[in-house]
């Protein structure tokens, strides 16, 4: 078992280096064209030559500020996800506060009510249809 330990190693490096290539924005890559990165790792991935030269060389990595060393993208530019927690409308609507109608969204009794309309409206066609009685004009 062990002695699969470094052909493991040398793939799982492999497998990252192409995907991280295959992930990275053309603005980060360095030096040659992605294209030409990710020949270089397929061919040259079985002597870890081809990986260590993408990670060391190839990408740009981040400076100390956590952005990107010296390009025109970044990090802060990007849309930024927020978690539901903190979203005021995810929150507003947990409170139920977009529930009331101001939004122009009815609460869930009105719908109710009115599915239920629909539904005795619905159910008293169909016996109309199958007595063959004429429809009430209201």
């Amino acid at each position: 078992m062990l002695r699969y330990l470094p052909f493991l190693l040398v793939l799982a490096l492999w497998i990252y280096a192409f995907i991280d290539c295959l992930n990275t924005p053309e603005e980060q890559v360095r030096g040659l064209p992605k294209v030409v990165w990710v020949i270089i790792i397929l061919l040259f991935g079985e002597v870890l030559v081809g990986p260590v030269a993408w990670l060391v060389a190839g990408k740009q990595r981040g400076g100390a500020t956590g952005g990107p060393a010296g390009g025109p993208w970044q990090r802060d530019q990007r849309a930024r996800f927020v978690a539901p927690d903190d979203n005021p409308e995810f929150l507003k609507s947990l409170n139920g506060d977009a529930k009331d109608g101001k939004d122009g969204k009815k609460d869930d009794a009105a719908l109710l009510e009115d599915w239920e309309a629909d539904l005795r409206r619905r159910e008293e066609e169909l016996r109309r249809k199958e007595t063959g009685e004429e429809p009430k004009s209201d």
